[in-house]
Parts: structure tokens; sequence; C-alpha cells
């Protein structure tokens, strides 16, 4: 089957192949190098949301060691104990207040409270927390002396803080006076400050059980994000509706190691999206300049190749049209060039064979042509030198004599219209068709040949309706009669029948010569009707079939052959002429 691509030519098939690879090839390598770009940004993402972790637990850890480190300095300075011993709430309001103005965060909380929990003195602003007692005192005991430090939720509320307890020498070693307790409340400035703090390219989310204490996005990512992490989304990856984000969550753990609350640490997709598409544009354009300045350097190149080839099948075109003259410049020393040489050299061998040749078949043609008319004029000039010999040795009577002359005759003329024919078939020519009776021409044909067929005892047999007519060239169609009858002869030496039959068949006559021969050889069968083909003949070179033949096609039939080995022979032909169905009619 032949598809679209094998009809294009050779150029565009090397364009279209090379372009298809460079494409696929390009493409390919693309889409790792895309792939690969876009896990390195994921896994640079992560890397920098722990980095954040890192941050966040860097940052959070020294704001916890300052407030731990403020408490311990309290609780070791002879004034704050001074006062805290006098057990006076104004005493000890005042005193922590001025020590603490002096060394402590203006956003820290700071409260006194007794060994049980409850709030003596609270500096750094007025917080819920100054007016309830401090569980977290009481959890944190189990650590004294030890500092303790972590999340504390109170009335939903988030706090870091760190539980300093102060002691006092007794009789009785030291004794628990006080208990000093510092933070910060987590809310959604120091959310913001966090995220300075960290380089401002993270986003966090303070996360209690069903609540957010703060946040650094807005009301609506918040909620989406807090919403995707509760169906329980992949752990790596979040969305707020908008943007994707890698995600990482930390615990938030109290005093005793317990969990309060989580941190989830955002990092936004969306500045790797961008340089992403950035790159794949960047790449696309590439791809398109790349794949046009192939596809015109292939032109070039493959212009090049190619045009070797089309010359060559330019040439091979011309040598079938039959012109051997032609010849294909060499331009290279490479397989093209070596093609070009080889294929001038064969078209000279052609030339020269060619050459050879005819000159060959003119030879063979002279010398075929003598023989032939050598042969066919054998027979009337045997009859005319007979007959004169007889005139001029014997004292004949009158009527003899006449007989001798008119076979003399007829002999004569029947040279004279042979060598008419030869020449009519050498110059191309023909004589005006005159309406004859097929029957007659038929007929004449086989009163020439009744004696030879009577001296092999083949009997002829005429079945041609007397009122077929038709327009003829009569000798010649004569002629072909004769040879046909005369080729049935030569097959039947030991006797047999010939038939002669016509009929008429729409506005036609269908003419067959059939004999009870030999039939005709298979391998001749096929070129019977070129000319000096023969088989099984004594005499002649085989020109009869082809002349009768080029008789019929003249006069506008056709003439085939029926045969098959040892069924005798059926050569029929047809002869077409509307004046063979106005005969009838008369």
């Amino acid at each position: 089957m032949i598809t679209w691509f094998s009809r294009l030519s050779l150029l565009w098939k090397i364009l279209l192949s090379t372009s298809v690879a460079v494409t696929a090839l390009f493409g390919f390598t693309g889409e790792i190098v895309l792939q690969h770009i876009t896990r390195t940004m994921s896994d640079s993402l992560n890397e920098e949301v722990r980095a954040s972790l890192e941050a966040y637990t860097s940052y959070w850890n020294s704001r916890a060691e300052r407030l731990s480190a403020v408490s311990r300095l309290l609780s070791t300075l002879p004034a704050v104990r001074a006062a805290f011993s006098t057990g006076d709430r104004a005493t000890i309001q005042d005193t922590a207040g001025e020590m603490w103005s002096k060394i402590s965060d203006a956003m820290a909380i700071f409260l006194v409270t007794d060994p049980a929990g409850k709030v003596i003195a609270s500096l750094g602003g007025v917080t819920p927390l100054s007016q309830k007692n401090m569980d977290v005192v009481r959890l944190a005991e189990s650590r004294f002396p030890q500092q303790s430090s972590g999340f504390f939720l109170q009335d939903g509320e988030l706090y870091h803080i760190s539980v300093t307890p102060v002691y006092v020498d007794s009789t009785e070693g030291q004794a628990l006076l006080n208990v000093l307790v510092a933070g910060y409340h987590v809310d959604a400035l120091v959310a913001q400050r966090l995220q300075e703090a960290t380089g401002g390219s993270s986003e966090f989310l303070f996360l209690t059980p069903g609540r957010v204490i703060a946040s650094t996005l807005n009301p609506r990512a918040t909620n989406t994000v807090v919403t995707s992490l509760a169906q329980g989304r992949p752990a790596d990856r979040v969305n707020d509706g908008v943007v994707e984000y890698a995600h990482l969550d930390a615990p938030l753990l109290d005093i005793m190691g317990n969990q309060v609350g989580q941190l989830s640490i955002l990092r936004s997709f969306e500045a790797a999206r961008q340089r992403l598409s950035s790159l794949y544009k960047d790449i696309v354009a590439l791809w398109l300049v790349a794949v046009s300045a192939g596809f015109a350097m292939t032109y070039l190149l493959a212009r090049r190749i190619v045009e070797p080839v089309e010359q060559l099948d330019r040439a091979a075109a011309e040598v079938a049209r039959q012109n051997y003259a032609i010849e294909v410049e060499v331009r290279s020393e490479d397989e093209m060039g070596r093609l070009a040489r080889t294929f001038n050299n064969m078209c000279a061998s052609i030339r020269q064979a060619r050459e050879d040749l005819i000159q060959q078949e003119r030879i063979s043609t002279i010398g075929r042509l003598s023989a032939s008319i050598v042969h066919d004029l054998r027979n009337p000039l045997a009859a005319i030198y007979g007959g004169a010999e007889m005139l001029v040795d014997r004292d004949l009577p009158q009527g003899h004599v006449k007989r001798l002359a008119a076979n003399i005759y007829h002999a004569s003329r029947r040279i004279q219209d042979l060598l008419q024919d030869l020449l009519d078939v050498s110059r191309a020519k023909s004589r005006a068709p005159e309406i004859c009776r097929l029957r007659e021409v038929a007929s004449a044909a086989c009163d020439a040949l009744t004696t030879a067929a009577a001296a092999q005892n083949v009997s002829l047999h005429l079945a041609i309706p007397p009122e077929i007519e038709l327009p003829l060239e009569r000798s010649r169609m004569e002629r072909a009669f004769l040879n046909l009858i005369s080729n049935s002869l030569e097959a039947m030496p030991e006797g047999g029948e010939v038939r002669i039959s016509a009929a008429v068949e729409d506005g036609s006559v269908l003419v067959e010569v059939a004999d009870n021969g030999p039939g005709i050889a298979p391998e001749i069968r096929s070129k019977l009707f070129q000319p000096f083909v023969s088989a099984g003949k004594r005499n002649g070179l085989g020109l009869g079939l082809a002349l009768s033949r080029q008789t019929v096609v003249d006069h506008g039939g056709e003439m085939w052959v029926d045969s098959q080995a040892g069924e005798g022979a059926r050569f029929c032909f047809r002869l077409p002429g509307a004046s063979v169905a106005a005969a009838l009619i008369r």
C-alpha cells in the first residue's frame, strides 16, 4: 500500500525525518530537564521550610533563654529577695517592677506568685493571667529548684512562659519563697515578628485544637489551609485555594513535655512556579529557534545531497524515453560521484550496444527478407520457367499453349502483387478499399492452393455465406487468407482438414480459419505475430502471419489465435463495416 509519505520527494522525507527526530529529542530532553528542575525546586523549598523551622527554633529559644536569664537574675538579686521576704504586695510590686523595667522586654509578661500559684504581682502590662491562679506553677513544682519553660494554654490564649522558683535561706535550709513566671503572649504581632526574624519568606500558623491562635496569612487563606490540614492532605503540600505551599509542622510543648498545639510553617511554591514557567517559556523559545535553525541547515545540507539524486532521476527518465545520449555531471568523488560516473558509462554501453544491435538487425533483416522474397517468388517463377521451357522446346497444340500462357500470366500477376504488397508495406501505403464479397476473396485463395492441398491429402471447406460484403483491399486480404491456409497446409503434411467460416456479429464479420493439425507450440504462441517467427515449417521465415495481421489491423480489425498443443490451430480475425448489415438487408 502506497502511503502519503512514500509519495513525498526525497528532500521532504529527509526534512520531515530530521525535524521529527530533533523535535522528539529536544522535547524528551526538555521534559527531563523540567522534571529535574521541578524536583530540585521542590527539594529546595522543603529545605527552606526546614531552615525556617530551625530559624524559628533558634529565635524562640533565644527569647525563652532571655526570659529565663532575666528571671534567674531577678531571683538572685538581694533587693528582690528582701522585698519578697516582707510578704507585702505593694513592696513586691514596686521592687520587682523597678528591676523589671531596667532589664526586660516591654512586650514580655512578668508575674510573681506564691508557691501555690496565686498571683501576688503582675508586671509588663495587664494580662488575664494576673487575675487567675497559675496552675502551671503547681505543675512545675515537681521540677523545682530547676527552671521550667514551655507553652501554656489558658482560656483559649497561648503563652510561652518560663517558671523560676525563688528560694531563701532558713534554719531548715533553703525554703521556696515565691515563683517568677515570665513569658510572651503568642498573637499575630508575635507571628509577624517571627516571620521578619526568619527572613519574611515563610508563613507561620500557631494552632491549638479547634482554634487558630495566630497567623501571618490573610483570614481566607488561613481558613482554607486549616481546613486542608484537617482533611488529612499530604504532609508536605498544602493549598490555600490560590497558592500551594510546602508544609512542615512543629509541636508546641508545655513545661511537662505535653503537646498543646502546633506550629505550621509554610513556604510558597508561587515564586518557584513563576521561575519554572519562565524557564518553560525560555525552553520553548529555544526549541523553536533550534528547530527552525536545524530545519534551515537540514534543508541546505539535504538540498546539496539530494541534487545529484534528482539529476540521476531526470537522467533515468530520459533513458526510459530511449534518450541514451543523456549524461550526468560528475561533481564529487564520493558515492554519488561514482554512481554518476557509472551511470554515464552504462549509457555509453547502451548506446554502443544499441548501434551494434541495429547494425546486426539490419543485416539479419536484409538476409531474412531476401530469403523470404526468394521463397515467395520461387513457385510463380518455377511456373513461368517451366511453361516458357515447354513453349520453346516443344511443338504443343493450340489449347495446351493457351493453358501454359494463362499459367505464365497468373504467375507473373502473383509476382507483381507480391512485389507491390512488399512495396506498400515498406512505404506504409495502402490501396483504396472496394466492396467485395468475402466468399469470393477466400475462394480465390483456396483455388490457388487446391493442387497443393490435394497433394497432401488435405480437404479445404469453405463455409462463408455468399451474401456478406464489405470494403476490402482485395489483393491484400486474399494474400492474408492465402498465408493462413498455407500455414495450415504446412502443419499437416500427412493430411487433414482446413475449414474457413464467417459469421456476422454486431455489424462486423468474424472469420475463422481452423485446422485439425498438431496445434501451435506454447513457446511461440505469445510472439506468433512477430516478424520472422516460425516453428515446424519446412519453408518460409515467418513473415506471413505478421503481414496478415497487419492487413487486418489496417482494415480496422483485430486478429488472434486460439490453439492448444495437439488440438489444432484456429486463427480468428474480425473486420468491421456497416456495409455488412446493409448487405444482409438486401
